[in-house]
């Protein structure tokens, strides 16, 4: 029988969680009174003050050491100051997804976000091609827009993603993010059979593969060993379909630039067989590339690399 005590404690916590999740899901509100950009602006100022007394800025500091051994220490602060400022700019735009994407992507570059004609491209050719897809996406500036364009242009997707603890934001989430991104899949056990039906019905499937994994596959990520989630290269190995990348880049005034990379080919084994791991390699290579360019634009803030996997911070 569960003691008094602890029946007590976990009634607390569930009472806690349930006020902290008004309060937020109050907040998020509140914020889109505001335009995007002044939201932005202020999560972003907001960030680099408080940022720095958080736990995760060592981890961070630590990481970026690691990854970029031959920056200053100056430098490094300054990236993690640019750290900090993405992740405040990320959740204030958090609140305000659906008016991030301007429909005239195609036609223009002067919306708040932008796409070169060779992205377009390949867009129109994953819309029209009757085939299923692999997204892949890490957390470079706002990781959330890339499923807002597949929405905004009709195309047929499903995202994956992390179901937050709190019950009042994840109803939240799932009414809003549901409007402007299609379909959504929580990781929870029911997933696989989540996504083996989206890709199975023709859809394109997103998915951030860049966090640390503890029952991964082995890859080298900024020359050191780490973990990672081998699902999407299993998903393409069963189901054959194409493999792109997607990342967003943020731009001066609140803008951004979206990429779309070439069809990436699974690394076949020598007996034609997808090879998981050396596809995951291909896949985290292809993301580091995006992170040197941007190294202020990713989340550092948490441990990428483990003692166990011998590379330790």
């Amino acid at each position: 029988m569960t003691s008094l005590p602890r029946r007590l404690r976990r009634g607390l916590k569930q009472a806690g969680n349930a006020a902290g999740g008004s309060i937020a899901v109050a907040i998020l509100k509140f914020m889109r009174l505001f335009s995007p950009d002044s939201t932005a602006n202020a999560g972003g100022w907001l960030m680099r003050t408080i940022g720095p007394l958080f736990k995760e800025n060592k981890i961070g500091r630590a990481n970026l050491k690691m990854a970029f051994p031959e920056k200053s220490d100056a430098e490094i602060e300054i990236i993690l100051r640019g750290v900090w400022d993405n992740v405040g700019r990320m959740g204030a735009e958090f609140a305000q997804l659906d008016r991030l994407w301007n429909e005239d992507a195609y036609k223009h570059a002067g919306g708040r976000v932008e796409l070169d004609q060779t992205s377009i491209d390949r867009f129109l050719t994953l819309q029209n091609d009757g085939k299923p897809a692999l997204i892949f996406a890490s957390h470079l500036a706002n990781w959330e827009l890339p499923a807002v364009c597949a929405a905004t242009y009709k195309l047929d997707s499903a995202v994956l993603y992390r179901r937050p603890n709190v019950a009042a934001i994840n109803e939240w989430l799932a009414q809003t993010r549901s409007s402007c991104m299609g379909e959504i899949i929580p990781t929870d056990l029911g997933a696989p059979m989540k996504i083996s039906q989206a890709l199975e019905r023709g859809a394109h499937v997103g998915m951030l593969v860049d966090q640390y994994y503890v029952r991964g596959v082995p890859v080298t990520f900024f020359g050191q060993r780490t973990m990672a989630n081998p699902l999407i290269a299993r998903l393409a190995q069963h189901f054959n379909c194409p493999l792109h990348g997607c990342r967003m880049v943020r731009l001066p005034n609140n803008r951004f630039r979206a990429e779309l990379t070439e069809e990436i080919p699974p690394v076949r084994d020598a007996k034609g067989d997808v090879d998981i791991a050396a596809t995951m390699q291909t896949i985290m290579t292809e993301i580091e590339g995006w992170i040197r360019q941007h190294p202020e634009q990713w989340l550092w803030l948490h441990r990428r690399w483990r003692p166990e996997d011998h590379a330790g911070i």
